[in-house]
């Protein structure tokens, strides 16, 4: 490999969005000329792929999509209190397992004397002690960072959660964000970073579902009971109760007094949001024969004709860094509307490939919905528009271009 820079970037999550996002920036990099080797968990689910780089899938954890969690809560208070006491062992046995796997990623790395690593989101705050052993033992530590603070809790646990994340960042030399919003957030947050060891780089698209077999429209549209002509309002993307989606219900009740449309609600629960609580607000809401729920772990094959049939794609955050699902509706040339939150001002361009609203502002969403349903020509431009960014500002090699340089200096300094 000659003098090319030996990164490894870790990315402890074998399925879903974040080893989605590692799988393209570990192929930019190896383009702009890293020896790239990505660790990650046995469970890869990109192993079918063309490489250009080496994956060392070695992270036996688990997985994070339990269809166990789409159920309703049991009624029945003895079960309950079963159901509480397995939760409670089964975190138990988790964090001996995360315990163990940081272990055997540290002693990996150190054989490994990558020059660079690069992690992505790191999950929890014990997770420093490992990181400075890392360091301590003489290796150079990067970040991208997705998320910096918990979107799903608040108040006073919240903010002792954040001072117990604060020790995780002085351990890296570079840190990444996906948009300026995001940098100057962070760094309120945890002042004592040096602005230099702080860098803001795109969210890269979904280009490589491009390629991936998919499955036939038409067997989803007779999934979902949609005809090929109606116009399909999509949310596409884990749910969570910051994703705003009490205000898109609301939102697309409005809105279905001005235009005809279904809406479709597809992604994974997470263990923050209660399903039955929005079967409610639908059902309150008089659009219950309108709107479908697909509440599975997307399969890869089902996303490009998912995209497919959305005549647009809903972003109603509460709160935001930045949006992978964002992307892929980028990738499949689709018009977009989204929160005003984070870093999405700077990654949509409001009235060009899609509209920014005030969050939760149900009537605003609904007039920008209706707007797209009743014009499908606008839609159709501003979905090229989407396309054309999907292929230039948000393309992997610009961002793998932006990033080489901080690296070598990165070496320059640690090497000096």
């Amino acid at each position: 490999m000659g003098n090319k820079i030996r990164l490894a970037m870790v990315e402890p999550n074998g399925a879903g969005g974040l080893i989605h996002y590692a799988y393209q920036l570990c192929a930019a990099l190896s383009n702009a000329e890293l020896d790239v080797t990505l660790v990650t968990g046995t469970n890869y689910e990109m192993a079918e792929f063309p490489h250009n780089f080496r994956v060392q899938n070695i992270l036996a954890l688990w997985t994070l999509f339990d269809p166990q969690q789409m159920h309703e809560p049991p009624k029945n208070p003895l079960t309950r209190l079963w159901h509480k006491i397995h939760r409670t062992l089964r975190r138990g046995v988790r964090a001996v397992r995360l315990i163990r796997a940081w272990m055997g990623l540290t002693r990996h790395l150190t054989n490994l004397k990558p020059d660079i690593v690069l992690f992505s989101k790191i999950n929890f705050p014990f997770e420093t002690y490992f990181l400075g052993l890392m360091q301590r033992r003489g290796l150079l530590l990067a970040e991208i960072g997705h998320e910096f603070e918990l979107r799903e809790s608040s108040g006073r646990f919240a903010a002792l959660v954040a001072r117990a994340y604060a020790g995780i960042y002085t351990h890296f030399s570079a840190i990444f964000f996906h948009a300026q919003e995001n940098r100057e957030r962070f760094l309120s947050l945890f002042p004592f970073v040096p602005r230099e060891r702080t860098h803001v780089i795109a969210h890269g698209n979904s280009d490589w579902l491009l390629s991936f077999p998919a499955r036939d429209k038409s067997e989803l549209l007779a999934q979902y009971g949609l005809r090929g002509d109606e116009r399909a309002v999509l949310f596409f993307g884990l749910l969570s109760p910051s994703k705003g989606l009490d205000d898109l219900i609301d939102a697309f009740a409005l809105a279905r007094q001005s235009c005809a449309a279904k809406l479709v609600i597809a992604g994974y629960p997470t263990k923050h949001i209660h399903m039955d609580e929005l079967r409610k607000r639908i059902h309150e809401r008089g659009v219950s024969d309108d709107v479908i729920l697909d509440t599975r772990y997307i399969p890869l094959g089902d996303i490009r004709p998912l995209m497919e049939i959305a005549a647009l794609v809903v972003y109603p955050y509460h709160s935001s860094t930045q949006s992978g699902s964002l992307q892929m509706a980028y990738t499949f040339g689709k018009p977009v509307i989204a929160t005003n939150v984070g870093g999405l001002p700077e990654a949509v361009e409001d009235g060009l490939n899609g509209f920014l609203v005030p969050a939760q502002t149900p009537s605003a969403l609904a007039e920008k919905i209706a707007a797209l349903v009743n014009d499908p020509a606008r839609a159709e431009e501003m979905g090229r528009q989407s396309r054309r960014l999907a292929e230039t500002r948000f393309g992997w090699n610009t961002i793998a271009a932006r990033m080489r340089p901080v690296f070598e200096d990165l070496l320059k300094r640690d090497n000096g």
